[in-house]
């Protein structure tokens, strides 16, 4: 006889502190889950407060209102004859844990106190919560008043149990937990239980999808099971990106997969499964059956309620699927594009301001900004009211309707080509061409006149006047007129940015976007106070090369010609004098890197924890085949003093999209000092002295050869 259950899990665009909507959002699910016929409902991770509060984790007003919510949720109507399964704070015996609450029908089955908790990265975790380390316990914790009078409850369990239910047994793990090596699904499992459930807070990173979805596949494959995962979407109100991804698998195999990026605040998965396929799964595995007859029991929450109907035999199950991957090139298309816009809506800003310089980069930028225009017209064209109430509230139109994407592109989008007598023709042009096709509203300005007042300042007080390498001047003059150039695109990017909507006569100001990629921060290459220098970056989670591609990408997708004689052209800052009307400034010679390099240092000092010598070591192998030992000590001793010389612009970086694990930003997730003694001179010799014995082995090569 077969036994289906139908599961929801879910996931939603919550907002740190943003009780009001968060508590809408998560209604919403519970009734759309309802309507699909499930009778258990999932959601994220602290989704009544929302994951992203931090410090705000300390203040006793946000566990107050997350027990305001969840008073709410108990008595609303919507709530009623499903099992409801909920994230928030709670402290229990003053200690502050991070929770599962679990009820049905007005009363809390079980609070479920997170066991593992995530603080590597982005995540800081042990600085708010405990874990509950009693495993297989369970006490009881007296409810607030407030719940109580609700409930009719005073106490309720809390700790690491499990529910049992008429027809089956459910198990809880919070996030990080499915990641650990000793991850609580599998001693669950092989206790019986038969559907485990994940609330996840799991952000985006470029190639990172599959990790998840692995884990969650292979977490049933050993054991059998299904597993239910819910996870936040959006940004929550820093520099994350919650990519969804909600999913539903059993016995090894994806059944039902969410959304990884959607401008849909609220998206419900839901599936329908057998039971009984379970058992017969597990029935063979004599590995498993043997574990399991010898496993510690969990205390089991009876639960007088079904998951499965009588009458439902009939019902039609769901089938294996197969998991469908964005490429890097889409994630980049999709993922910082959906940021933008919940940080532009979240920000009551009308709209975006960009430097538009007719480089990779700032090109890059535009094209997100583009295809978030042309995710909001399409949400718009199906039908999505959310955000067509999003959009009229920013263009500040009650009645307006995005035609396409160029056409709301230029209510919202304003580029800004700066130039100076160091800018070159064709700069010029591919600014003005791309703005032209992706619909921005363009502006050209020069800037010499600001520059020779500044300039002037100084020379009038100091009696110098400054020149460019080219026409006799020193490194630190040539340096200081590129800067002078660089601030002077700052100031006025701003007061662009605040003024040009009142002057068009428009209301609302406009966000400035930086255009610093994740390599150039590594190394250091930008001006202090530069054009970096802004309210957000949506690039500067991401490397150069993954930036071509994906600027290839939207010369295909979008039809954008004009990105041909961007991707062609080599990346300059255009701020030393012209030759003969061509640039002679290129990035790379000016940073005696290349961005490929860069890379590879990137991922080798964050992931693989590598100092100078650690590295030294690695790339001699890596690099074998085209430099020499010396060679390669050259490169890393410069990558470090330019690292070390330039770390102290990390603090000061404009908030970022976080894309890559080998991210350089000093906020939260990189942790460095920014005064470092830039000789490095214990560890440079460390490397000489290797050189010297890797040389002196391959000089004595040749002479025992002829001895033999």
């Amino acid at each position: 006889m077969g036994r289906p259950v139908t599961l929801a899990t879910c996931a939603l665009n919550q907002w740190a502190l943003d009780f009001e909507g968060n508590v809408a959002r998560i209604l919403k699910s519970i009734e759309i889950a309802k309507y699909k016929g499930a009778r258990y409902r999932l959601g994220p991770e602290l989704e009544i407060c929302g994951y992203g509060c931090s410090d705000h984790y300390y203040e006793s007003d946000t566990v107050l209102h997350s027990f305001e919510v969840l008073a709410k949720l108990l008595e609303s109507p919507v709530t009623q004859d499903i099992i409801c399964d909920v994230g928030m704070p709670v402290m229990c015996r003053n200690v502050r844990y991070n929770c599962r609450v679990i009820f049905l029908n007005k009363k809390i089955l079980l609070i479920r106190p997170k066991m593992v908790l995530a603080n590597a990265g982005n995540y800081r975790e042990l600085r708010w919560f405990t874990p509950w380390s009693r495993t297989r316990y369970v006490e009881e914790y007296l409810l607030p008043r407030m719940i109580q009078e609700v409930t009719g409850q005073e106490t309720v369990p809390f700790g690491d149990a499990v529910l049992a239910t008429k027809d089956t047994c459910l198990g809880s793990e919070i996030c990080e937990e499915l990641w650990a090596p000793n991850s609580p699904h599998i001693e669950m499992g092989l206790d019986g239980v038969e559907i485990f459930t994940n609330s996840s807070g799991s952000h985006h990173v470029l190639r990172k999808a599959h990790t998840r979805v692995d884990l969650v596949n292979s977490s049933t494959a050993k054991n059998g099971g299904i597993y239910v995962l819910a996870n936040q979407k959006g940004c929550d109100g820093d520099r994350l990106y919650y990519d969804g991804c909600a999913m539903i698998s059993m016995n090894g195999h994806t059944i039902a997969q969410g959304s990884q990026f959607s401008l849909d605040d609220v998206e419900v998965l839901v599936a329908t499964l057998d039971l009984e396929d379970v058992q017969s799964y597990r029935a063979e595995i004599s590995s498993r059956n043997l574990k399991a007859s010898k496993v510690n029991s969990y205390p089991r929450i009876k639960v007088n309620f079904a998951l499965s109907y009588f009458d439902n035999i009939c019902v039609p199950v769901c089938e294996p699927i197969q998991w469908r991957y964005h490429s890097p090139e889409e994630e980049i298309c999709l993922g910082p594009a959906c940021w933008l816009w919940d940080y532009l809506r979240r920000s009551n800003q009308a709209g975006f301001l960009l430097p538009l310089s007719g480089g990779i980069d700032s090109s890059a930028t535009a094209c997100i900004v583009y295809s978030m225009c042309h995710q909001v017209s399409l949400a718009v064209k199906n039908g999505n009211q959310d955000v067509l109430a999003d959009v009229r509230r920013i263009v500040n139109d009650e009645t307006y309707i995005p035609v396409d994407s160029q056409e709301f592109c230029g209510r919202i989008f304003t580029t800004c080509y700066m130039a100076s007598e160091n800018s070159s023709q064709d700069t010029y042009n591919r600014a003005e061409l791309l703005a032209e096709q992706i619909g921005s509203y363009h502006i050209n300005l020069n800037i010499d006149g600001a520059v020779k007042v500044i300039v002037g300042i100084f020379s009038m007080v100091m009696g110098r006047s400054p020149q460019f390498r080219v026409y006799g001047g020193s490194s630190r003059e040539n340096l200081a007129l590129q800067n002078v150039q660089a601030r002077i695109r700052m100031v006025l990017a701003y007061l662009f940015a605040q003024l040009s909507h009142w002057a068009r006569g428009m209301p609302g100001g406009l966000l400035v976007l930086g255009s610093a990629n994740v390599d150039e921060s590594l190394h250091g290459y930008l001006t202090k106070y530069d054009c970096s220098s802004a309210d957000i970056n949506p690039i500067g989670g991401i490397s150069k090369t993954d930036l071509r591609r994906f600027i290839q990408y939207c010369m295909e997708n979008f039809q954008l010609t004009a990105l041909r004689s961007i991707m062609s052209a080599p990346p300059t800052a255009e701020l030393e004098p012209l030759v003969d009307g061509q640039v002679s400034q290129t990035d790379e010679e000016d940073m005696g890197v290349t961005y490929t390099e860069l890379s590879v240092y990137g991922k080798l000092r964050k992931i693989a924890k590598a100092g100078p010598y650690s590295m030294f070591c690695k790339l001699i192998n890596m690099w074998k085949d085209i430099c020499t030992p010396r060679e390669v000590a050259s490169k890393v001793k410069h990558f470090f003093r330019m690292y070390s010389i330039n770390r102290h612009k990390m603090t000061t970086l404009t908030p970022a999209y976080h894309a890559e694990n080998y991210s350089p930003e000093d906020n939260r997730f990189d942790l460095r000092p920014f005064l470092y003694n830039t000789t490095w001179s214990w560890q440079f010799r460390s490397i000489d002295k290797q050189v010297s014995n890797l040389e002196s082995n391959e000089r004595r090569k040749p002479v025992l050869e002829d001895a033999d």
